[in-house]
């Protein structure tokens, strides 16, 4: 049985809330990852690397995102008090103005990403529809609007039977991914594969190229915390560490083979002209047509999976941080289906808003894909420092101080998110705090709420720091200095 949480963290007596097994929350860890990313890798990869690079990236990516892994998983079991993981980890470590920045980071990450899936299924129609063109056109954001709500519609019925549509739908969209892995081992040319190696002339040294691919790689990996997230849902605490890890490692092989085994089949430069999905074009030019639409048809129902589970997280996310106080009261009700609807609405509406803005990007799913990793950035780094107090005995709710493989864990998962932030540049950064800062009315509404002084000393220089950061990113906008 899943040990009670505090009141300030759990649904209401009139809202039940829904218990899912070990599976269910796995699925919901790989349908989360197993999204859009995955079908974009050979393009985003040969843009930046070869395949030496390449190694490389998944090499630091994988050792870092499963030292993350394994920090969800002991902050799961160290502090199973706290609901809701990445939110609540930053909270409990740093305080209410922190928690209230992860939460809203996280939250807009997820939006962002649900943006990414309607640009990709519509610029994967585009091939055959030249109207929808690369899921930036006007019919385009109409269709994916109407996509939009139709989900909301959806979700709105029940957690439970959202989460039952992710089970069947895991187990559907990992068959197109494992025949392409498969097809391309069959038509693999070393030939081809040897002058892929050292990347081509645009690629850079092979520090650049490594470093280029490290957004990339946090967006397929984003998800990883998807069980931690939703682990008041748990029918089993410790099933929230072990579904995180298994979802993991479930993953993470499928993830660098399609990158690998692309450099088989094309030159890198053609690779990386290629158009979203870039997998499909891979598998075209291996066996045909009949490739292009297959992996097609996966991508629609794997990304509509995807879109499922991150649209239960994100919603999640600004329904436990209302019941902790830390957000408006409206955004904490709930219907008698557990379905925290007001934070449903908010989520889908800012989802729509980003859909909008990519009319008047240069690279619709490239922007909304990088902003995704950037946003995330702020709550993993929290999170992972908050497991670095834990390890070292310096978090009371914990206890006891963590062995010398906890420290380590804690201590690697720290370093890796602070390098992703170096990687993403002030660019991305920037950008993010555009949306961190006006998101604070929200924090505003919920002290007045509670009759509260609105902002600690401290509070009011991250305030500053965010508001100053903001500015920059709008003026560098503004200026052209940076574009979207």
């Amino acid at each position: 049985m899943a040990q009670p949480a505090p009141p300030t963290s759990t649904a209401e007596a009139t809202s039940p809330t829904a218990k899912l097994a070990f599976w269910t929350l796995t699925s919901m860890v790989v349908g989360s990852m197993v999204g859009a990313g995955v079908f974009s890798l050979p393009a985003r990869f040969a843009q930046q690397t070869g395949v030496a690079g390449a190694l490389i990236s998944w090499a630091i990516a994988g050792t870092g995102m499963l030292m993350l892994a394994f920090v969800f998983q002991r902050l799961a079991m160290r502090r199973p008090d706290l609901d809701a993981g990445v939110y609540a980890y930053a909270k409990a470590g740093f305080g209410e103005y922190p928690g209230f920045f992860s939460a809203i980071g996280y939250w807009a990450s997820a939006c962002v990403g649900n943006v990414t899936y309607w640009v990709l299924i519509m610029s994967t129609a585009g091939a055959l529809i030249p109207a929808l063109g690369e899921g930036d056109t006007v019919l385009a954001i109409a269709l994916s609007s109407a996509g939009l709500w139709g989900f909301f519609l959806l979700i709105k019925q029940g957690v439970k039977e959202a989460a039952a549509i992710n089970r069947v739908v895991t187990v559907a969209k990992l068959i197109p991914i494992g025949v392409f892995v498969v097809l391309a081992l069959f038509f693999f040319d070393p030939g081809v594969f040897a002058e892929n190696w050292a990347g081509a002339d645009y690629a850079g040294s092979l520090f650049s190229q490594v470093k280029g691919t490290m957004l990339a790689t946090v967006f397929v990996f984003l998800g990883v915390e998807g069980a931690s997230v939703y682990s008041r849902h748990a029918r089993r605490r410790e099933d929230v560490g072990r579904a995180t890890i298994t979802g993991f490692l479930s993953v993470f092989a499928v993830f660098a083979s399609v990158t690998i085994v692309s450099y088989g089949i094309m030159p890198m430069g053609e690779i990386a002209e290629l158009r979203q999905p870039s997998m499909a074009g891979v598998l075209e030019h291996a066996v045909g047509t009949w490739g292009m639409v297959f992996v097609s048809v996966g991508l629609v129902v794997s990304v509509l999976g995807a879109y499922l589970a991150w649209t239960l997280m994100a919603a999640e996310v600004l329904f436990v941080a209302a019941k902790d106080k830390d957000m408006p009261r409206f955004l904490s009700k709930a219907t008698a289906e557990d379905v925290p609807v007001p934070a449903l609405v908010l989520s889908t509406a800012l989802s729509q808003v980003v859909l909008v803005v990519t009319y008047f990007s240069e690279d619709a799913f490239n922007f909304a894909l990088d902003m995704t990793s950037a946003l995330t950035l702020i709550p993993f780094l929290l999170a992972a420092l908050f497991a670095v107090k834990v390890a070292f005995g310096w978090d009371r709710g914990a206890g006891s101080r963590g062995g010398g493989a906890e420290i380590a864990v804690a201590v690697l998962a720290t370093v890796y998110t602070a390098f992703l932030l170096f990687a993403a540049g002030p660019k991305f950064v920037l950008v993010s705090f555009i949306v961190y800062a006006p998101a604070t009315i929200l924090f505003v509404m919920s002290r007045r709420e509670q009759r509260r002084r609105l902002f600690s000393p401290g509070e009011a220089v991250l305030l500053g720091v965010a508001v100053l950061a903001a500015a920059l990113g709008v003026l560098a906008l503004g200026m052209n200095w940076i574009s979207i």
